[in-house]
């Protein structure tokens, strides 16, 4: 499925209906809220929402809370006057008022600061602020999108995150699922991703392989769609023939598509191994701890805390 500027590669039932409600959520100003595990596409559909929307033609800015030193945060956001603080030679303007009225998104946003969560609080609550140093109060025109790859309910709870602030950004959520749990949009994704790999290194004649395919459809992603990407872009950078084999990727990724290779089924712990081989050291020995102690090459005291662990004789 193509959003009109910007393509939504969907073919799952989950991704599918994702797009349905970024398609209802873009027409509206409120908060947006966007989380998902880390590299499943919430940038991507940020903007996707901002394209779909009425405020397509108006600045998209988007601001890495991570990366934000704290004491630049507020200069950032809010902007500053001149002498607001030392080497504040002039004004500068903010984010949110360079937004205009477009969408400001804010990455990451659990990563702010308690004092940042506060004042952000104030712009949701008042959809207003102050630059550094200035009097006169500026009202936002832009829609504010939240991203966050943490479980804010947990973080609330925790205390790293404040739980009035999450209640003003839980407004309208969208959640990107993990793309294990979309499985139909693996191969889509790959052709497209691989169809973009293979101009930006001008291996136009490159193909994938049915092998390949088979594999890349059977592996879990447990990175998500940037997980498939970077595979993609090593093996097409590497590879020397025409066709791409599941030889030109990770063994991990390999591993999804040999059958069974990745099966747990009949493997055993390392603490099943380590509980039979002491039971039956010990019975050789008669229970002699000191004797079986030197035969497994540990210390007395060491066996006798395992043999309390695994509840032996």
């Amino acid at each position: 499925m193509i959003a009109e500027r910007l393509p939504w590669i969907s073919e799952d039932p989950a991704s599918l209906h994702l797009f349905e409600l970024a398609q209802k959520v873009a027409i509206v100003p409120t908060t947006l809220l966007i989380t998902g595990e880390s590299g499943t596409g919430k940038d991507h559909l940020a903007r996707l929402v901002h394209e779909l929307g009425p405020r397509r033609d108006a600045p998209y800015l988007k601001i890495d809370c991570a990366s934000l030193p704290p004491q630049l945060v507020e200069s950032e956001l809010f902007g500053h006057e001149r002498g607001a603080f030392t080497g504040a030679v002039e004004r500068k303007l903010g984010r949110f008022e360079l937004g205009g009225n477009g969408t400001i998104v804010l990455d990451e946003i659990a990563a702010l600061t308690s004092s940042a969560q506060s004042k952000l609080l104030r712009v949701l609550q008042e959809r207003s602020f102050e630059r550094l140093g200035g009097t006169e109060t500026l009202h936002i025109e832009a829609r504010l999108v939240a991203l966050t790859n943490v479980d804010l309910p947990a973080a609330v709870k925790s205390g790293h995150f404040r739980e009035d602030l999450f209640f003003r950004l839980n407004v309208l959520t969208l959640v990107v699922p993990p793309l294990r749990e979309r499985r139909a949009d693996i191969l889509p994704l790959a052709n497209y991703l691989f169809a973009t790999l293979r101009n930006i290194h001008a291996r136009h004649t490159l193909e994938l392989s049915d092998a390949t395919k088979h594999m890349l459809a059977a592996y879990a992603w447990p990175g998500n769609i940037r997980e498939l990407r970077n595979a993609l872009e090593r093996a097409v950078v590497f590879s020397h023939a025409d066709l791409l084999e599941p030889d030109n990727f990770p063994e991990n990724v390999r591993a999804a598509g040999s059958g069974g290779a990745v099966s747990l089924a009949g493997l055993r712990s390392l603490a099943d191994i380590e509980k039979e081989v002491i039971t039956a050291t010990l019975e050789a020995t008669h229970y002699q701890i000191s004797l079986s102690a030197k035969a497994l090459g540990i210390s007395r005291k060491t066996l006798l805390e395992k043999r309390k662990k695994y509840g032996l004789k």
